[in-house]
């Protein structure tokens, strides 16, 4: 349990306003970044690119990746970090994943993230929600990797059933900072109930998904409880870890404590690979869905989902899905 309780208050005091200077924003200077900001204008679509006031927006969307937010732009919970806005959801839009999925399209993804606010409005969480928008992008485009990043669903099985029945090939769930700040940095949410969140959800599909889960520094956590959270995570079978910067986004959100420097980032992602992370992004402005495309999901992860699919699917396995067979010593030369 956290020996700090709900009504933990941090001292706006500590803010260190003055940001270092490996603190840069790119600007957009690529006509490709105004393009997918029409499209995604176009689709009446949210990204978490913008909502959450990401620093890299500018990079990723001139280079045709964006992180899709489903399920509307008003989220039920107000965690001290974040710069969604919090306020009573609006119904789900049934046409959404059909729009997702034609963004994905236009775009000519082929790796693609998907997540949601939290949704405690709704029975499943909108869980089934993120099932019909994996199942709408995996119809529009065959073959492409899909990534989704969830809130807890309020540890509701059932409801995280409905996302790991849709097969993503990488769920991730954050648990954004250190077991003692979670009561102050996130609003309703627990620190070992999104441990087993992650690990349930590997377990529902016999192991065959990445998990992943990041965190941000910064917020007065110490190096002992970043290297315990590792060991926590890996020990729920997460393999892919995400560490950045955290910034704040307005004078109402909590201060920034401290500024980690980039080789003290370049430390942890060394020490994360030792403790067996299979991919790890550490860095001042790395976020949850930075670069995301550049993790490859196990080989064998991604052949079991699809024939899986295809199982389900009643599609036969085709010629080009058998293996060839061996020739034997002798034979090629008697071909030959």
């Amino acid at each position: 349990m956290s020996s700090c309780g709900p009504k933990m208050r941090m001292d706006p005091g500590l803010h260190q306003s003055r940001k270092p200077s490996w603190i840069k924003v790119r600007l957009p200077n690529n006509p490709v970044f105004w393009s997918t900001k029409s499209l995604i204008t176009d689709l009446r679509l949210v990204t978490v690119c913008e909502e959450a006031q990401c620093p890299n927006r500018w990079e990723c969307w001139s280079q045709h990746t964006a992180t899709f937010m489903i399920a509307g732009e008003k989220c039920t919970r107000a965690c001290g970090f974040c710069a969604v806005k919090t306020a009573k959801p609006d119904a789900l839009e049934d046409d959404e994943p059909q729009r997702v999925a034609e963004a994905t399209r236009r775009m000519g993804l082929k790796h693609v993230v998907i997540t949601a606010v939290a949704r405690d409005d709704l029975r499943d969480g909108g869980a089934d929600h993120f099932r019909r928008v994996i199942a709408a992008v995996r119809e529009a485009n065959p073959g492409i990797i899909i990534e989704v990043l969830v809130p807890d669903f309020n540890d509701r099985d059932w409801a995280l059933r409905l996302v790991m029945e849709a097969r993503p090939h990488i769920f991730n769930h954050n648990i954004e900072t250190v077991e003692r700040l979670t009561p102050l940095v996130r609003s309703r949410a627990q620190y070992h109930r999104s441990l087993a969140v992650l690990k349930k959800a590997k377990a529902m599909v016999d192991g065959k998904v990445s998990t992943k889960s990041g965190m941000m520094l910064g917020l007065g956590e110490t190096r002992d409880e970043v290297l315990q959270a590792m060991d926590d995570l890996r020990d729920h079978d997460v393999t892919v870890l995400t560490l950045g910067q955290y910034l704040r986004p307005s004078v109402k959100h909590l201060p920034v404590v401290e500024y980690i420097a980039p080789e003290v980032f370049d430390e942890y992602r060394a020490i994360a690979l030792e403790k067996g992370f299979r991919h790890v992004a550490s860095g001042p402005l790395v976020r949850s869905s930075y670069h995301a495309a550049e993790f490859k999901p196990e080989m064998d992860v991604i052949e079991a989902i699809e024939a899986e699919l295809r199982a389900a699917a009643g599609l036969e396995l085709g010629p080009e899905h058998l293996p060839l067979p061996e020739i034997k010593p002798g034979l090629e030369k008697a071909i030959a």
